[in-house]
């Protein structure tokens, strides 16, 4: 059975920092590309950041890029984003995907991810 699985989130102050993490099983971790997306109340859903397993590339959205980093452990299959400077508008449900590397020259596209994890609240408070 495939499965991701996140965890990590919760609640901090602006300027604080957050580590996710994305656990992943039931598939070739190395086969796959993991992004992370996020989804605000009422906004749609934005991609921010993305590693290939394999070669270790690593993608982010302008709106988190000096602020968050993303990292892979391919022996525990898990995939990080540690996040810094945060601010109130990073509130939102984070959610890590598994996608094949073939697509990541359109990686922000939440559509082209073929496993989803159940995601994990952040919330930012001012």
């Amino acid at each position: 059975e495939v499965q991701l699985v996140e965890s990590g989130g919760g609640l901090v102050q602006a300027g604080g920092s957050l580590r996710l993490s994305c656990a992943a099983s039931g598939f070739t971790f190395d086969d796959y590309a993991i992004g992370w997306f996020r989804q605000a109340p009422g906004k749609e859903r934005e991609g921010i950041s993305c590693i290939s397993s394999s070669d270790g590339s690593t993608y982010y959205a302008d709106s988190v890029k000096g602020r968050f980093t993303i990292s892979s452990d391919n022996a525990k299959n898990t995939v990080y984003l540690h996040m810094n400077s945060l601010k109130p508008e990073d509130t939102a449900v984070y959610y890590c995907a598994a996608a094949p590397p073939s697509l990541l020259s359109i990686w922000v596209l939440w559509e082209v991810y073929d496993y989803w994890g159940q995601g994990t609240q952040v919330t930012v408070s001012s």
